[in-house]
């Protein structure tokens, strides 16, 4: 790390400990948005850190928004996602606006305490984008949209949204779609209620209805019929992010289960010298190593101007699945007192869930890192 970048990772990491960890329990029993964290979270820097300088951002690199999720989940990956979440919704902005609409509209995430919700999952398509049946027509100067979209992650609390909308219908994806950019308080917009879900409750997820919404013309993003490319570019942004995250919760999993591992005792000895739980111990810490590797790699991949995509989806589906297996052996090593709401790890289970979920699927994942070794391999270029 350079300098800055561990002055980052020594604030992030502080303010888990101090001002997350502690109010965890409490966001996760009620499904409150924690609005005093993100306040706080807003006023230290470790909010938009992406956006450029020009916009009234931080302008810090890829590397540095892992170092951050990371930290950041360790904490609590609910919170952590209601901080982070916005960043999915800037990503199309960052890759396709115009400087008149970053100005406006990341320009005032830097300013105030914001959310921004993307808006893109409807309820009869997750990872299939392509069947994306929000439409937007244009009626003059205007584009006016209809729909349904679902799970939008801060749409409770959203300033503005990133639509993706259906302005082709026989088109085909990379054709079909276009990106806008709608003001939460505009008419015509219904959201649903808060989602009673199974884990990161701190995080407002709802559906959201757009009927008959006015969109002016001056909020298309980039080109018409380009919005698909937008909305999965944002991913190599992001995906790298939410690795970051899943490395955070596995991080918390092993910190808590080694501490408990040396006090809870069984035939006379901490049951960390029993060889079949070292052995776990020792599984998660290789696995959680080797996972931040591989969404730092990502990260290094975006900060180098190069496409990410390839190692960003390695870390995306390996540290995903690395979560979920380190919070599963943190409860086994935890026992009976495991399954009890009133120790951590039983959070945690919950939590690491979604990791393989939202942002593309661990089979997604898949599919796109097998695409591109297979293309590779044909062209005789498989990467080092």
């Amino acid at each position: 790390m350079t300098d800055d970048q561990k002055a980052l990772d020594e604030l992030s990491k502080r303010f888990a400990v101090e001002k997350i960890a502690p109010v965890a329990a409490h966001h996760d029993e009620t499904g409150e948005f924690p609005w005093d964290i993100i306040r706080e979270a807003h006023g230290l820097g470790l909010m938009n850190v992406h956006i450029p300088e020009e916009f009234g951002g931080l302008g810090l690199g890829g590397v540095d928004c892992c170092i951050i999720a990371e930290n950041l989940a360790y904490g609590c990956s609910g919170i952590s996602t209601a901080i982070g979440g916005p960043t999915l919704a800037e990503s199309p902005l960052l890759v396709g606006a115009n400087t008149e609409q970053k100005k406006k509209y990341l320009g005032r995430m830097t300013e105030e305490p914001l959310i921004a919700a993307y808006c893109v999952t409807e309820p009869g398509c997750g990872s299939d984008v392509n069947g994306v049946q929000t439409s937007a027509v244009q009626k003059g100067d205007d584009w006016v949209i209809n729909g349904n979209k679902m799970w939008i992650t801060g749409a409770g609390h959203a300033n503005w949204f990133f639509v993706l909308a259906r302005t082709d219908k026989d088109a085909k994806a990379s054709k079909a779609f276009t990106g806008f950019i709608v003001d939460g308080d505009t008419p015509g917009i219904t959201l649903g209620r808060k989602e009673d879900n199974m884990g990161q409750r701190a995080s407002d997820t709802r559906a959201v209805t757009f009927e008959d919404v006015v969109v002016p013309k001056e909020n298309v993003l980039g080109e018409v019929g380009k919005g698909f490319l937008l909305a999965m570019k944002a991913f190599d942004i992001t995906r790298p992010e939410v690795g970051a995250g899943a490395v955070g919760l596995a991080q918390r999993a092993l910190d808590e289960a080694t501490k408990y591992s040396l006090e809870r005792k069984t035939f006379g000895v901490p049951i960390a010298k029993h060889q079949a739980v070292a052995h776990m111990l020792a599984d998660m810490e290789i696995n959680t190593q080797a996972a931040r590797w591989l969404t730092l790699r990502g990260a290094w991949e975006l900060d180098q101007g190069r496409p990410p995509t390839f190692y960003a989806s390695q870390a995306k589906a390996f540290a995903a699945d690395n979560a979920i297996r380190c919070a599963r052996d943190a409860v086994q090593i935890f026992g009976g007192n495991g399954y009890s709401r009133s120790m951590p790890v039983e959070k945690l289970v919950r939590d690491a869930a979604i990791f393989n979920i939202y942002e593309g699927t661990g089979q997604i994942q898949r599919e796109i890192i097998s695409r591109t070794h297979l293309q590779n391999a044909m062209n005789g270029s498989i990467p080092i």
